[in-house]
């Protein structure tokens, strides 16, 4: 890459929809390779870069805990050698991340009878509610 090629961290920000601070924590935090920089010292993002933080984003927007993310981004800077083992962890956030949308299919569900008893109530007044505690 030409010293002055990639993208600014103003554009990196806005090309994977995270704040400039956010991108410099994740390269703090080990997530993010140490960034090229220009002739001024400048960040200089490759498209490298803007895919893998995409894929930092899908970690994080499934909840993988940082430390998590860590340890993957660690096994991803050894290389190939570390394969098995990056396959092993993705699999792993893979099935908890299948539970939780399972968990969250049974709230969703709940919700949607509450919601029922609600609009059968208001339209119909004379319809009795339950009564006593609203757990359901």
């Amino acid at each position: 890459m030409k010293d002055e090629d990639g993208l600014s961290v103003a554009q990196m920000a806005e090309a994977t929809g995270v704040t400039a601070h956010t991108l410099r924590y994740y390269e703090r935090a080990g997530l993010i390779r140490p960034v090229a920089r220009n002739s001024g010292n400048h960040r200089r993002y490759s498209a490298v870069d803007v895919e893998w933080v995409r894929f930092l984003l899908r970690l994080r927007q499934t909840h993988m805990p940082i430390a998590q993310m860590q340890d993957y981004a660690a096994l991803r800077e050894q290389g190939p050698t570390t394969t098995a083992r990056r396959l092993r962890l993705l699999e792993a956030h893979h099935a908890e991340l299948r539970e939780q949308i399972a968990r969250l299919q049974t709230h969703e569900q709940a919700l949607v009878e509450k919601i029922a008893v609600y609009r059968r109530g208001l339209a119909s007044p004379t319809a009795n509610e339950p009564t006593g505690v609203d757990a359901r």
